[in-house]
């Protein structure tokens, strides 16, 4: 989750799902709208069937959904991509807005760990829903089981400014921070700016834990295509500190190990007529 774009968050959801499928098969759904996503470009183009194959209001099959997803390569173990993968002049889907629905196709394919790129702005979304008195979106992803927010933001002045005013509207309104994980990633080579470090400093106190992702020269120039094999080491030890960080805030809040997820109820069988 971010609080506004251009804060690494697609970047962060590559990295991290690349650290967990070490220990979990692991999926990353892409909620983006296609044209503004990268997704389709890291996920090798429509070689797969992609969202555009998993219609959500007709019964699927695991085999399809599994199907349906790109594989990207890790050093540790594959992992899994939906996302919308076809030409850009093609109409945009319709995709199901509530969380849940997202949580029932990760379990319908059996996955274990879902990451999802969301891509609203969490403040606005938060405060829309108070005004309107309704329930947020980002409370829906918080609430289902087992859930991790992971708030991703620029390490800089205005991304900090940005991201702690983001926390502030979480802390109002009762939002897990103290499950939250928040990701600060670097634009540049070197020592974060002191706001940065200060502003981390505070957040180590709300946030269950700040993980600082080092600039990567490789990563800017040509985003994270399909062979993503010159990744930074020390991106690749960030990520495993992410991932770390993440299990452990989910550990911590609903136990160590985690119990079994609760499973969506199949749909009832269907009585066929004898002819």
């Amino acid at each position: 989750m971010a609080a506004t774009g251009g804060s690494a968050r697609s970047t962060v959801a590559h990295v991290l799902a690349d650290a967990l499928s070490a220990a979990a098969d692991t999926v990353v759904f892409d909620l983006a709208p296609r044209l503004a996503s990268p997704w389709p470009a890291w996920s090798g183009g429509p070689e797969a069937g992609g969202l555009a194959a998993l219609p959500h209001d007709r019964p699927l099959t695991r085999a399809r959904i599994r199907g349906a997803a790109a594989v990207r390569r890790a050093a540790d173990g594959d992992w899994g991509v939906l996302t919308d993968g076809r030409e850009w002049h093609a109409a945009p889907l319709s995709l199901p807005a509530p969380p849940a629905a997202w949580y029932q196709l990760a379990a319908a394919g059996g996955w274990q760990a879902l990451v999802a790129d969301t891509a609203h702005h969490v403040p606005h979304d938060v405060l829309l829903a108070r005004c309107e008195g309704s329930p947020s979106l980002t409370r829906a992803w918080c609430d289902l089981p087992f859930s991790v927010p992971v708030l991703c933001a620029q390490a800089t002045a205005e991304g900090v400014q940005t991201l702690q005013q983001a926390v502030m509207v979480l802390h109002a309104e009762g939002l897990p921070l103290h499950r939250s994980v928040v990701v600060l990633a670097a634009t540049a080579d070197g020592r974060p700016p002191a706001v940065v470090r200060a502003a981390a400093t505070m957040l180590s106190a709300r946030a269950a834990a700040v993980v600082h992702l080092p600039h990567d020269a490789d990563i800017r120039a040509h985003g994270l295509q399909a062979q993503p094999a010159r990744i930074r080491p020390r991106t690749r030890q960030a990520a495993r500190q992410l991932a770390t960080a993440v299990l452990a805030a989910a550990r911590a809040s609903f136990g160590d190990p985690l119990p079994d997820a609760p499973q969506p109820a199949p749909l009832p069988a269907v009585a066929v007529t004898a002819v």
